[in-house]
């Protein structure tokens, strides 16, 4: 059946195509597997439940009739206001606009958030772009330029909010710099979802074409209720696609982790436990609660324009396992600076487990991609990379991180990255074990290898043990620290890009830290001193496994493999690496927008050597050592890399590299 709804549509409608439904929950009630929701163009201003979920044989689908043409909005309009002194107005909000759920009297609060500054989880939008809160009032009347915003010229558009406990009321005050606000679309955020069921287990939805921006969400955190402007809620099956996603005010879309009452950011609350441990708690907890293969995740995430989201673009944690996010472009994630924690990202996901990470543009984010612990069969392929980092010169300042393509945290892995395209200074942050990388153009650098791993104690040993799993499932197989190494790296391209001045001094300075090491030297050096597979396998010479003095065999690195890759402008090898050098030529690289997309330009292949290179296959990747589980896809069937960025099959003795053919100019938009 196909119910209709418009927003311009008269009360009382029955959702035919004659009189249709004007609020989407009212289809939303009335749903069942097989129907079909068609929305007409408009804004709808509500928070949209699905009462009923669909099956794998007859999904319940939401489309809008134009794609982005049906908005869905977290945010009302606000016309109330009246000029205070200067450039600031003042607006009285009534609080039973907000029902049970006050935006400006809540605060972004949870495990891993850092509390920088007062933030309350509601906006204040001009013409569509949020804001930014400050803490107190005489900073709306006299704001000062933020030193860490991508966009410090708007961030004199400050707004401050305290509560009238007398007349029930939230008071705005703003900063619209010699505009009118009552002239100009101005919009507060007012609910915390746009479409997100209540109750868990409501799956396979399609969400299709649709504009889906302005929610008051709070912080999502993996050992919290984690809540995006749209999600799944514990379920399985869900097709996100072709929708624009923005301006949440933590997570655009969250695949994440239901609510553990007892164990809800229990390490803010309780304080008693380390959060690394109720970390493990929760995982722990959710197997016994149902946590598996199939009742859990399998959800597609395609085609989707994520940006200008204050945590993440896409946040998962246990929910996203199995799933597939492919096509989307994601970026200007945290581009603000006014959220600051362990988990932000342009996509950040925990216990990423045979999740694939493909065809996707990931750019100027604070930091791209982080798999955070149990990525597990989780494959990154295909991706263009770049500017994920802070901004100009003068936002590098002292307590900040660099900023990464990728950042793969305390995994046992097997993790593989293939194909992709990495043009940020750090291409990948490496504090874990069992990666491989193949056919990879990398322009930037590896840091905290053989770091980042400890729980931050002053005078005690803490290491984090965290989880792998049966492979290609949800049970859990066993708990390991991270030993190190274990990495593969073939037919890659590290081309070294010059330092910026002002983020050289400040990797310097952290060239001590235990979580980084603020190396910006491309290629595979920083494994310099990890064994080969003949040397790892010498320490177990003669050892009979029983009543043998005390060693640290168990405990050492584990071996490091490289071949077939190239390297350009001072990119370094290892020097156990039998790899091409070039000393003498410049290599350039460049990206380009264009009408067609970004086109990178550059030179690298007119000094490739005639390839020697191997076709790379599971057999060759070999397994992860911790899970014992090979660089295989989800299946478990093998892979052989002979299909380049494009889809375009590599020769019989493959180019180093994402590109089967040579080529000084090429679009990097493969899926338009």
């Amino acid at each position: 059946m196909k119910y209709y709804v418009n927003a311009n549509a008269a009360q009382g409608g029955d959702g035919s195509q004659e009189k249709p439904f004007m609020r989407i929950q009212e289809a939303a009630e009335k749903a069942l597997p097989g129907d079909e929701v068609i929305v007409m163009p408009g804004i709808y201003r509500e928070s949209v439940s699905p009462v009923n979920g669909g099956t794998e044989e007859a999904r319940i689908v939401y489309r809008s009739e134009v794609e982005r043409a049906a908005v869905i909005t977290g945010a009302d309009p606000v016309k109330n206001w009246e000029a205070c002194e200067g450039t600031v107005w003042k607006a009285r909000i009534s609080n039973k606009v907000f029902g049970g759920y006050n935006p400006y009297t809540t605060l972004v609060y949870g495990d891993w958030f850092v509390a920088a500054m007062t933030a309350h989880t509601g906006d204040v939008y001009l013409n569509g772009k949020s804001m930014y809160e400050v803490t107190e009032y005489d900073k709306v009347l006299h704001p000062e330029k933020s030193k860490t915003s991508w966009d410090p010229e708007f961030s004199v558009y400050v707004w401050y909010t305290i509560q009238d406990e007398e007349k029930d009321e939230t008071v705005l005050y703003a900063n619209f710099q010699g505009r009118n606000p009552n002239e100009e679309n101005v919009e507060i955020s007012v609910r915390k979802n746009c479409f997100y069921p209540e109750e868990e287990g409501v799956g396979f939805i399609t969400l299709s074409g649709f504009t889906v921006r302005q929610a008051a969400t709070q912080w999502a955190p993996p050992t919290a209720y984690q809540e995006g402007m749209i999600g799944p809620h514990w379920s399985k099956g869900w097709i996100i696609e072709d929708c624009e996603i923005y301006e949440s005010k933590c997570s655009g879309i969250s695949l994440g982790k239901y609510l553990q009452p007892e164990n809800d950011n229990k390490w803010s609350k309780w304080k008693y436990k380390d959060g690394t441990q109720t970390e493990r708690d929760c995982i722990c907890q959710a197997q016994r609660e149902g946590w598996n293969k199939e009742t859990i995740g399998s959800h597609i995430v395609r085609r989707c324009d994520i940006h200008d989201c204050g945590q993440t673009g896409i946040v998962g944690h246990l929910g996203g396992v199995f799933s597939l996010i492919e096509d989307n472009t994601i970026h200007h994630i945290n581009n603000k600076q006014n959220l600051c924690g362990a988990e932000i990202g342009g996509i950040k996901m925990h216990a990423a487990i045979d999740v694939t990470i493909r065809r996707n543009q990931i750019y100027r984010c604070t930091r791209g991609l982080w798999l955070d612990w149990q990525a597990q069969g989780t494959r990154v392929t295909g991706n263009l990379f770049f500017d994920n980092c802070l901004p100009e010169e003068y936002n590098h300042t002292t307590g900040n991180e660099i900023g990464e393509d990728i950042f793969i945290e305390v995994s046992h892995g097997p993790t593989l990255v293939d194909h992709n395209v990495l043009l940020s200074d750090c291409a990948l942050k490496l504090a874990t074990q069992g990666v491989a990388l193949v056919h990879n153009l990398i322009a930037g650098s590896f840091t905290a290898v053989g770091r980042g791993v400890l729980n931050g104690t002053l005078t005690k040993i803490s290491p984090r043990y965290t989880p792998y799993h049966v492979p290609h499932r949800t049970e859990i197989a066993g708990f390991m620290t991270i030993l190190h190494g274990d990495m593969r790296f073939y037919n890659n391209i590290f081309i070294q890009k010059d330092f910026r001045p002002g983020l050289k001094q400040m990797a310097d300075a952290m060239k001590d830290d235990e979580w980084t090491d603020g190396n910006l030297i491309a290629g595979t050096v920083p494994y310099e001193a990890y064994p080969t597979q003949e040397e790892y396998e010498a320490q177990f010479e003669g050892y009979c496994g029983m009543g043998s003095a005390p060693s640290d065999r168990y405990y050492n690195p584990l071996p490091v493999w490289a071949e077939g890759n190239a390297y350009f402008n001072g990119a370094k090898p290892m020097s156990k690496e039998k790899a091409f050098v070039d000393e003498t030529n410049k290599v350039s690289v460049c990206l380009e927008k264009t009408a067609e997309g970004f086109v990178i330009k550059t030179n690298v292949y007119d000094y490739m050597p005639e390839s020697q290179n191997r076709v790379i296959t599971t057999d060759v990747l070999g397994m992860a050592f911790e899970p014992e589980q090979k660089f295989e896809n989800p299946d478990g069937s093998p892979i052989v890399f002979d299909t380049d960025y494009y889809g375009k099959k590599h020769g019989e003795m493959p180019l180093a590299g994402p590109f089967a053919e040579p080529g000084a100019e090429r679009c990097l938009t493969p899926h338009q």
